[in-house]
């Protein structure tokens, strides 16, 4: 059987007369892990709908495994205090969900001892470890984890993205994970995709953090939070996908 999992060719979104995403491809395979970088509004959360099938896209396809198995943790959660549900209640909402495969995903990520706290009252971290089981239950095939360590101080986003590898090392499955800081992300990624509605630059991350186009997007904000950035880009792409002169400023950009 074929390694791969998904394919994107050439997926292209309008949505209100504004493009969202322009030519944009990926491929996923077994036991790869991929990582969506850009700044605020690069269409990644987007991209990872189209992926779902909750977004058909303008133009391009989408070819999946048959019968592909997907778990999915969402960015954010949104959870009324007023209406109090516990972890183990929460995670019995799931598809497919059992009470042992709820102690055995909540023991993978290290949140057992949560089984029954109320879920308003947890921390950023104890909530993105509940929801990272929550999408484990199915024993998916491919992880899609938009922004997982949303909310979670810097040591626990390394302690996150770590438990998020060694996932992919148990269960051999694909992981897509949407993500802003590359630098946090590096050990634990197989290929990155810069995005910014369009592809800037892919690759290895070592690859991906030396191109001229990343740079452009974060290189010269290093002295400020690497979280926020508002740069768009302002150069266009030639048919073989090469970044044209910007005829504005008058400088290449590579």
């Amino acid at each position: 059987m074929t390694k791969k999992l998904l394919e994107a060719q050439n997926i292209s979104l309008t949505i209100e007369g504004k493009h969202i995403l322009h030519n944009v491809s990926l491929d996923i395979d077994e036991g790869q892990i991929v990582t969506l970088i850009g700044p605020n509004g690069a269409g990644k959360t987007t991209l990872v709908k189209v992926v779902l099938g909750l977004l058909e896209p303008g133009s391009g396809k989408i070819n999946r495994r048959k019968k592909l198995r997907i778990g999915y943790m969402p960015q954010r959660l949104q959870v009324d205090p007023s209406m109090p549900i516990s972890v183990k209640k929460f995670l019995q909402l799931a598809v497919q969900a059992r009470p042992e495969n709820i102690e055995s995903v909540l023991q993978e990520v290290k949140a057992l001892h949560l089984l029954t706290s109320q879920v308003h009252a947890l921390s950023g971290g104890e909530l993105q470890r509940v929801l990272l089981a929550r999408a484990l239950i199915q024993d998916p095939q491919l992880l899609v984890l938009d922004e997982p360590v949303q909310g979670v101080d810097i040591s626990g986003q390394a302690e996150l993205y770590a438990l998020i590898a060694s996932i992919r090392n148990k269960h051999r499955c694909g992981i897509l994970m949407v993500s802003h800081d590359l630098h946090l992300v590096m050990s634990a990624t197989d290929e990155v995709i810069c995005l910014n509605q369009h592809v800037c630059c892919h690759g290895l991350p070592e690859q991906v953090s030396n191109d001229p186009a990343y740079l452009e997007l974060f290189g010269k904000k290093e002295a400020e939070a690497l979280a926020v950035y508002t740069h768009h880009h302002n150069h266009s792409h030639g048919l073989d996908g090469e970044v044209l002169d910007d005829k504005h400023s008058g400088h290449k950009h590579g």
